[in-house]
């Protein structure tokens, strides 16, 4: 029974895993962005991050874009992108580079 209880809760444990990478798939295309008024920035050093489309239960939401502080002074923002790889759409999370 313990061997059991183990099994599962290292199986669950590598599908959560799984999930949370920096890339996952969906079948279709997204919409088009969306565009509007980014305004200014709320103090020195911020960079905006586009919004972007995602995927919740089943559907395509977008996320607002918003004013973001680099980590260090020579980090670069690499913005989240729908890429479509081996017939499938694959979403790229963005990340501060390094």
């Amino acid at each position: 029974m313990k061997t059991l209880v183990l099994m599962s809760t290292l199986a669950v444990g590598t599908i959560l895993t799984g999930c949370a990478g920096r890339a996952y798939v969906a079948y279709g295309a997204p919409p088009p962005p969306r565009y509007g008024f980014v305004g200014t920035a709320p103090g020195p050093g911020y960079v905006w991050a586009d919004g972007y489309w995602d995927r919740r239960g089943g559907q395509w939401a977008w996320v607002q874009g918003t004013w973001q502080r680099p980590p260090h002074p020579h980090a670069v923002w690499v913005a989240p992108a729908w890429r479509q790889e081996h017939g499938a759409w694959r979403f790229h999370k963005g990340y501060w580079r390094h």
